[in-house]
C-alpha cells in the first residue's frame, strides 16, 4: 500500500477502490499521520485491554473513521480540494469525532430514556447519520449511500405505499433511535466487527506489507512456477492467492500485485485484456481465502453465532476450486498461444527467499493455528499482530550482529516470549516489543525500521476506512429492515418461488446480489442480501452457512462482473486496456466462482456441511475438478490442441451434466467426459491431425 508521505505529482491521479485521497503535505499531512496513529493506538488499547463499554468502543469507533474521511477525502474529486483541507473539512471533522463521545458520556443517560430521547438525542442522532451518508459517499461512491437512503425513505415513509409492501408507520424519533442511538443502526454488529476484528487482521496485514510480505509471495511463485508454460500468468494466480490471505480488499491486490505480474504477463505474449482479466480473476478470489476471507468471515461468524473456525472450514474447498479454475484456464490460454515461460536466470531460487525471509511466514502461520484450536479471532488477531512486529524488529536487529550463536538465543527468547503471550498474556509481550523498540534506537538501521513500523500503523487506519464506514452505513438498511420486518416480504416472495423451483430461487437471489454489487463492496452487499436472501433459503432447505456462503460469493463475484466491475476498472488502469473487456474476460476465467455456489447448495458436502462422510466430499470434489477442466477446455478451445465448436459444445454440456443434480446427470457427465477426453487424446496422437479444427 501507498505510504501517506508519497503524495502523487499535482493533477495526476491514479484508479482507487474507494475515492480520491487528498495529495496533502506540511501541517496537513503531519494532523492526518498523528490521527490516524491515534486511531491505530485506540484500536490496539480496546483490543487489548478492552477498556471501554460495547456501544462506547463503537461510536469511537465510527469517530475515528469519520474524522479520517473528511480529512482524507474531499468533498469534489477536482480543484484545490485536493491538495489542502478546506475549513469546512476541518469543522465536519472536528463535529464527527465530537459527536461520536455522546454514547461515551451519556451513556447511563441514553439506557435510562431509550425509547423516549430528548431533543438532543434527536439532533446528535440526525447529525451522526448525516455525516455517516456524507463520509459513504466521499470514500465509496453514490451506490450505496442511494441504496441506503432508499431503505431510510421507506422507514419515514414506507406507510404510504400500496399494502403489500407497507409498513405500519414509524415517528421521526423511533427512526434515528434505531439507527443511531442504539445498537440496531449504524452502531449494530457490522460496526462492533469492523472495531475488534475486521481493524486488527487490516493492521496485521499492513504490517506484514510493510515486512516484504509482497516480495516474498512473487518470489516464492515466481520460483515455483515462473519457468512453466506461461510461468508469468501462473505467477500472478499464485502470488495473489497468496495475497489473500492477509489483505481484506480484493481490488487493493490488484493494485498491489498486478503492478508486478500485469506488465510481466504482457511481456511475454499475453493481452493486456487477458492478463488485466487474470489479475482481477486471482485477486477478487483472497475474498475467499481464509484466513482472512475479506473480512465478512468475522462478520458472518457474528451473525450466525458460529466458531469463526466453521467459516473457514466451509470456504476451504471452493476457494481450492476458484484458484484451480484460474490456474487451468492459464494453462490453457498458454497452451494456444504457445507461450513459453520465464528464463531460469529470472526466477529465483524458492527455498533461498524462503530461508532469507522465513520469519514472515510465523505469524500467519501461528494465526491460522490459533483460530483452528478455539482461541478467538481478537486474540488470534494480537498474537499475530505483535509476533509480526517482534519478529521485524527482531530480525533488523540480529541481521546487525556479528555472533551467530547470539542470533540463535536472541530468535529462541523471541519464540518463548511470543509462546508466553499464548499463555500468560499481553504482559510478556509488551515488555518485549519496549525492549526492542529501545535497542532499535540505539541499532544502525534501527530508526528506518521504527519508521516503517509507524507508517504499517499508519496505512492500516487508512486501510480500515472503506470496511468502517460501510459498515457503518450498511446499519442504516439493517435497522430499517429490523424495525419495519420488510426482509419477510422479499423472502416471501423467494419462498413462493422456490415451491415450484429452489433453482429459480437461487438465480434470484444470485442476480438480486449481482446488481446490489455494482458499485457497492463485498462486505455490505453480504450483510444486506443475507438479511434479505439468506433467511429465505434457509427455509426453502438450503443449511444456514450454505445460504450464507452462497449470497456472499455472489457478492464477490459482482466485482468482476460488467458494467460495473471494480476489479476488472483496477486492472485496466495497469493494464491500459477496456475495463468492460478486461470484465467480461475476468467472467469467463472465473466460471468456477459462479457454478461452484450451486453445486454447494445441491451437495453441502462441497462445504464440509451436513453428516457426509469423507468418500462424499472425496467424490463431489472430484466432479467439481472434471467439470472445471472440461468447462475451460470448452471456453479456450482447448486442450491438448485446438477443439472445433462440436466439441467445446459437447464438453460444456458434458460438464454441465455432472453439475446438474437430477437423477442419471452424474453417469451421463462421466459417460460423455470419458468420451470427449478419449476420442480428443486419439485425435491429437495422430501427426497429421495438428491442424484439425478450429
Amino acid at each position: 500500500m501507498t505510504a501517506p508521505t508519497a503524495a502523487a505529482p499535482p493533477g495526476e491521479e491514479s484508479f482507487s477502490e474507494h475515492g480520491v485521497q487528498r495529495r496533502l503535505g506540511g501541517w496537513a499531512l503531519k494532523i492526518l499521520i498523528a490521527i490516524a496513529l491515534a486511531f491505530s493506538t485506540y484500536q490496539l488499547v480496546v483490543a487489548t485491554f478492552h477498556p471501554l463499554s460495547s456501544i462506547a468502543t463503537r461510536s469511537l469507533h465510527v469517530g475515528f473513521l469519520l474524522t479520517l474521511t473528511f480529512i482524507l477525502y474531499p468533498f469534489a474529486k477536482h480543484g484545490k480540494r485536493l491538495t489542502k483541507v478546506g475549513a469546512g473539512d476541518t469543522a465536519l471533522a472536528l463535529l464527527a469525532f465530537a459527536l461520536s463521545t455522546y454514547h461515551w458520556l451519556f451513556e447511563v443517560e441514553l439506557i435510562e430514556r431509550s425509547g423516549d430521547p430528548n431533543t438532543m438525542d434527536l439532533v446528535v442522532g440526525t447529525a451522526i447519520v448525516v455525516l455517516v451518508f456524507e463520509a459513504a459517499r466521499r470514500i465509496l461512491g453514490m451506490a450505496l449511500p442511494v441504496v441506503s437512503g432508499l431503505f431510510l425513505a421507506f422507514g419515514l415513509f414506507g406507510q404510504y405505499l400500496p399494502e403489500t409492501i407497507a409498513h405500519r408507520g414509524y415517528g421521526y424519533d423511533q427512526i434515528v433511535s434505531q439507527l443511531a442511538l442504539g445498537t440496531e443502526g449504524i452502531l449494530g454488529i457490522p460496526t462492533l466487527v469492523s472495531a475488534t476484528y475486521i481493524f486488527l487482521f487490516i493492521l496485521f496485514g499492513a504490517f506484514l506489507e510493510h515486512a516484504g510480505m509482497i516480495r516474498l509471495f512473487n518470489a516464492l511463485a515466481l520460483g515455483l512456477v515462473g519457468q512453466a508454460q506461461g510461468g508469468p500468468a501462473k505467477v500472478a494466480v499464485i502470488s495473489s492467492g497468496m495475497m489473500g490471505t492477509i489483505s481484506g480488499s480484493g481490488v487493493a491486490n490488484v493494485l498491489t500485485v498486478g503492478q508486478f505480474t500485469i506488465p510481466l504477463m504482457k511481456r511475454f505474449g499475453y493481452t493486456s485484456v487477458f492478463a488485466g482479466a487474470v489479475e482481477a480473476t486471482a485477486s477478487m478470489g483472497g475474498q475467499i481465502m481464509p484466513p482472512v476471507m475479506g473480512a465478512v468471515a468475522f462478520i458472518m461468524a457474528e451473525t450466525l453465532n458460529l466458531p469463526y473456525a466453521e467459516i473457514v472450514k466451509a470456504a476451504v474447498i471452493p476457494a481450492v476450486l476458484y484458484y484451480f479454475t484460474a490456474f487451468w484456464m492459464v494453462h490453457l490460454e498458454a497452451g494456444r498461444l504457445k507461450l513459453m515461460g520465464l528464463p531460469k536466470d529470472q526466477c529465483p531460487n524458492p527455498l533461498k527467499a524462503l530461508k532469507e525471509s522465513w520469519y514472515l511466514v510465523l505469524p500467519l502461520a501461528a494465526l491460522v493455528w490459533m483460530l483452528f484450536h478455539g482461541f478467538t479471532p481478537m486474540f488470534a488477531g494480537m498474537t499475530g499482530l505483535a509476533l509480526t512486529a517482534i519478529l521485524i524488529l527482531g530480525a533488523a536487529i540480529a541481521a546487525r550482529m556479528s555472533s551467530t550463536a547470539f542470533r540463535y538465543v536472541f530468535w529462541l527468547a523471541t519464540g518463548l516470549t511470543a509462546s508466553l503471550f499464548i499463555k500468560f498474556g499481553i504482559t510478556p509481550i509488551l515488555a518485549l516489543i519496549a525492549a526492542l523498540v529501545a535497542i532499535s534506537f540505539s541499532v544502525k538501521g534501527g530508526r528506518q525500521t521504527l519508521h516503517n513500523m509507524r507508517q504499517a500503523l499508519v496505512d492500516g487506519a487508512k486501510q480500515a476506512l472503506p470496511v468502517g464506514v460501510a459498515c457503518a452505513i450498511v446499519g442504516v438498511i439493517i435497522g430499517v429492515l429490523t424495525l419495519t420486518g420488510a426482509a419477510s416480504s422479499f423472502a416471501g416472495f423467494i419462498l413462493k418461488v422456490g415451491e415450484h423451483s429452489l433453482f429459480l430461487s437461487l438465480f434470484l437471489t444470485m442476480i438480486v446480489c449481482l446488481i446490489l454489487g455494482m458499485g457497492i463492496p463485498t462486505i455490505p452487499n453480504y450483510i444486506i442480501t443475507s438479511s434479505i436472501a439468506a433467511p429465505a433459503l434457509l427455509k426453502l432447505g438450503v443449511p444456514l452457512l450454505v445460504s450464507h456462503m452462497f449470497v456472499f460469493y455472489f457478492g464477490i463475484m459482482a466485482d468482476l462482473t460488467p458494467p460495473v466491475a471494480l476489479a476488472a476498472f483496477a486492472a485496466a488502469s495497469i493494464a491500459k486496456d477496456s475495463p468492460m473487456k478486461i470484465g467480461f474476460k475476468a467472467t469467463q476465467i472465473a466460471i468456477a466462482g459462479f457454478v461452484v455456489p450451486y453445486m454447494a447448495v445441491y451437495t453441502p458436502a462441497l462445504m464440509l456441511q451436513g453428516d457426509a462422510g469423507w468418500g462424499a466430499v472425496a467424490y463431489i470434489v472430484f466432479k467439481a475438478l472434471l467439470a472445471i477442466c472440461l468447462w475451460g477446455a470448452a471456453a479456450v478451445g482447448y486442450l491438448r490442441a485446438s477443439i472445433n465448436v462440436f466439441e467445446r459444445i459437447f464438453a460444456a454440456a458434458a460438464a454441465f451434466m455432472l453439475v446438474a443434480a437430477i437423477p442419471l446427470t452424474d453417469e451421463i457427465g462421466f459417460a460423455m467426459s470419458a468420451a470427449f477426453v478419449s476420442w480428443h487424446f486419439w485425435r491429437t496422437r495422430r501427426p497429421a491431425s495438428a491442424d484439425f479444427s478450429g
